[in-house]
């Protein structure tokens, strides 16, 4: 029996400042594409700027779909991106439109695109016992600890990545299986589309240049003011949406432990380094095609053309 066709879906990823956004608004002239925002914090209603969320304008030129899903004290996980990004793909592709992920989060991606580990869910007893264990003694000790039960885990796990060190250790204490061992059982083969995954990704100097004028242009647009009206309206500065880049550090400020200029400069320098990290989560995928979305967009609508036809 023949095998059904795959749904077609074209991936454009990549760092934060890259122009992942504008190149999706500029492509949309030749197909009727609808967006799905693979971004883990334009899931929050009211963080907006902050995270550079398409703007009203944009979002009717091209639909977008998963930005303001939930609450900044509400939950979204990747297996929640998973299901509801999978449900729309199916929609858009039976109205006979083109459904395209754009965004830099690379969890959701490979979540919508591969599937997730059979693991169990999260345990917040044992994840504020490892957090609390860290601010004791520092995130080296948690990871060393990792090391101990989990040795491939802990060398692809950045020490002071303490989200990703904590799941590592409560997925070993809740099955006995090191999450490593999870993860090459699975392979990630939970398939269903047929991909085209483009990285866009600008050289290094313009790319940190692109970030700079962004940070000034959320400034001037009222990032200070966003975070000040979330804090008005109740959510904690602890919560983990408000502990997420562009807020944490307006935070800082709001509260005088920092000055604007400080406050302005630390978003900068975070943001390089969150690109950083991107990268390398990204160039470690081999189906990734990395183009330049400002010099090589006549290349990059050829790619789209031969895999649409």
């Amino acid at each position: 029996m023949a095998q059904p066709k795959k749904i077609p879906l074209v991936v454009l990823c990549g760092p934060t400042g890259g122009g992942k956004t504008a190149l999706a608004l500029r492509l949309a002239r030749h197909w009727p594409l609808e967006v799905l925002s693979a971004d883990s914090r334009q899931v929050f209603r009211g963080m907006d700027i902050g995270t550079a969320k398409a703007s009203p304008a944009e979002q009717a030129l091209v639909p977008h779909h998963l930005l303001d899903v939930v609450d900044p004290d509400e939950e979204f996980s990747a297996a929640d991106f998973a299901v509801r990004g999978r449900a729309l793909v199916d929609d858009i592709a039976g109205r006979g439109r083109r459904p395209w992920v754009v965004g830099g989060t690379g969890f959701y991606i490979r979540a919508l695109t591969e599937g997730l580990l059979d693991a169990p869910s999260g345990n917040e007893d044992l994840r504020r016992r490892w957090h609390a264990l860290a601010e004791e003694q520092g995130p080296m000790a948690l990871w060393e600890r990792l090391r101990q039960v989990d040795p491939l885990a802990a060398e692809r796990i950045h020490p002071n990545n303490l989200v990703r060190v904590v799941r590592a250790l409560e997925v070993f204490t809740l099955t006995g299986r090191p999450i490593s061992e999870l993860q090459q059982s699975h392979g990630f083969e939970d398939r269903p589309y047929a991909l085209l995954k483009l990285g866009i990704m600008p050289p290094r100097d313009e790319l940190f240049q692109r970030i700079d004028q962004r940070v000034d242009a959320m400034v001037q647009e009222g990032l200070f003011e966003e975070v000040n009206a979330l804090l008005a309206r109740g959510y904690d500065a602890s919560l983990k949406s408000m502990r997420t880049l562009g807020y944490r550090e307006m935070i800082a400020c709001l509260r005088g432990e920092i000055s604007r200029e400080e406050a302005l400069e630390l978003v900068k320098l975070h943001t390089r380094q969150y690109a950083k990290r991107q990268l390398t989560w990204f160039q470690k995928d081999p189906e990734i095609i990395w183009v330049d979305s400002l010099r090589e967009f006549a290349t990059i609508q050829q790619l789209i053309e031969n895999f649409y036809s």
